[in-house]
């Protein structure tokens, strides 16, 4: 399945014009994607909507590819060997982790410090699962998700 996700990527990357090169690391979790590219703000695009819908349309294509060779499907709409990709342009995701759990941690701090709950702006999925896990880890605060779609936010407060 890698050569088939380095034919999607070379094929998709090649129709945005961008040139650079990625390196697909195979784990347990799924396929970690790093693409190196001079072009990476129009690749990530504004706060990564590009990377999580370029993300998206990627895993698309591999659970098509998963299909049509003959995976079945033990879940809904997901092929049996299915791996996820996980995309990272120039480091940017794995930054904005590393970002994103150093201000949870600051902001599970000022919620217990001051017992007023704090109402973050919204984001992606995948940057509030990085909060949640973060705040799970510190004693006297919760978070939770609220609201649909793009305005979907967290909501971090105390427990006490």
């Amino acid at each position: 399945m890698e050569a088939k996700l380095s034919d999607i990527l070379d094929n998709v990357l090649g129709l945005l014009l961008l040139e650079g090169s990625y390196d697909i690391q195979d784990s347990d979790a799924g396929y970690n994607v790093m693409i190196e590219t001079e072009d990476a703000g129009r690749l990530i695009g504004f706060k990564g909507e590009n990377l999580t819908a370029l993300q998206l349309i990627i895993n698309q294509m591999m659970s098509r590819e998963l299909a049509l060779s003959g995976g079945v499907q033990p879940k809904e709409n997901e092929p049996a060997g299915f791996k996820r990709v996980i995309l990272d342009v120039s480091g940017w995701r794995q930054n904005k982790e590393n970002e994103l759990t150093e201000k949870a941690k600051e902001w599970a701090e000022q919620v217990k410090q001051s017992g007023t709950e704090m109402e973050l702006e919204p984001m992606p999925s995948w940057q509030r699962r990085i909060i949640h896990l973060s705040i799970e880890s510190v004693d006297g605060v919760e978070s939770e998700s609220i609201g649909e779609g793009r305005d979907r936010h967290l909501v971090i407060r105390s427990t006490k």
